[in-house]
């Protein structure tokens, strides 16, 4: 029988780190927020995003809301986003060059957004998410065409 005390539940270390990227970055929740609407707004009105976008999303607050949250977490590991987006995506009507423009806009609003460091850092996950995205619906699409 163990008669040792229980000790607390151990500190999360996710304040630290998020501490240290912002530090590193020059990020924070007010630059992530922005740069979240400024591309989103930007998204909205490019002729080749905006279609699919107004399809599937109906209440864009609620859409940027967890957006912000999903950046906050990719950016800064807050933890604020509990989702899974990959299901989402999958049977969207995408190619390539929807990816490219979705990067091109999304580069160009971190670039006026972000400081240098933070512009760098969410436009290395934005095309880590983009790839991931796209070959994952490549695959899916692959394996819908094999079954038919």
């Amino acid at each position: 029988m163990d008669t040792q005390p229980r000790s607390e539940a151990p500190l999360s270390v996710r304040p630290q780190i998020t501490a240290d990227l912002m530090a590193r970055t020059g990020l924070d929740e007010r630059i992530l927020k922005q740069l979240v609407h400024r591309f989103y707004d930007r998204v909205r009105k490019d002729p080749l995003l905006a279609p699919i976008f107004d399809r599937h999303i109906t209440d864009w607050p609620a859409h940027l809301a967890k957006l912000e949250d999903f950046w906050s977490s990719v950016a800064l590991m807050t933890g604020r986003y509990h989702g899974a987006p990959m299901p989402k995506h999958l049977p969207l009507p995408v190619e390539q060059r929807h990816f490219d423009q979705w990067l091109a806009l999304f580069r160009q609003s971190a670039e006026e957004i972000c400081p240098p460091a933070g512009a760098d850092w969410v436009i290395e996950r934005a095309e880590r998410i983009a790839a991931s995205i796209y070959t994952n619906i490549k695959s899916a699409s692959l394996r819908r065409d094999d079954c038919e």
